[in-house]
């Protein structure tokens, strides 16, 4: 199985590239994941309109994603999953040999039509997360998904 995790923001702080770095290291090798960090829009300057913002950063999404992916939308209106649930789906993506892309917007959120364009918006709290933050706790739930498919012993619940 292949997820790609296609992230606005190519500086974060260390602690979370090595989170990151660290859950992304423990998956077995026939379970690809894989970050792409892409440069965020500038925002200083001359005011900047927050949809054009946006749309030149789904540009950007749109140019990493995998072709034929099945595209998740982080936002913090989506679906609140359990763990149980991602685990459940990841299942029927990878019966289905499906190739999977998470995608996590810059500051000012997703462009509504990579959101339209997205199989399913997902959120990861309730709570507004830092982006560093977000991507730690997506790469660990995928992580603690896999290890309920597994039988490894990571999870235990």
């Amino acid at each position: 199985m292949k997820i790609s995790i296609v992230a606005i923001g190519q500086r974060q702080p260390q602690w979370a590239d090595t989170a990151v770095d660290d859950y992304l290291s423990r998956f077995p090798s026939d379970y690809k994941v894989e970050l792409k960090a892409l440069k965020a829009e500038a925002r200083s300057g001359q005011a900047q309109d927050p949809d054009r913002v946006r749309a030149a950063e789904a540009a950007r999404i749109r140019a990493a994603l995998p072709s034929g992916c099945a595209l998740v939308a982080l936002d913090e209106r989506g679906k609140d999953w359990t763990t149980q649930q991602l685990a459940q789906q990841l299942t029927r993506w990878r019966d289905a040999s499906e190739q999977i892309a998470f995608v996590i917007g810059g500051p000012d959120g997703l462009d509504d039509a990579i959101k339209r364009e997205a199989r399913l918006q997902l959120r990861l709290s309730s709570m507004t997360l830092p982006h560093a933050l977000a991507r730690v706790i997506l790469v660990e739930q995928l992580y603690r998904a896999w290890s309920i498919l597994a039988g490894h012993p990571y999870h235990r619940a």
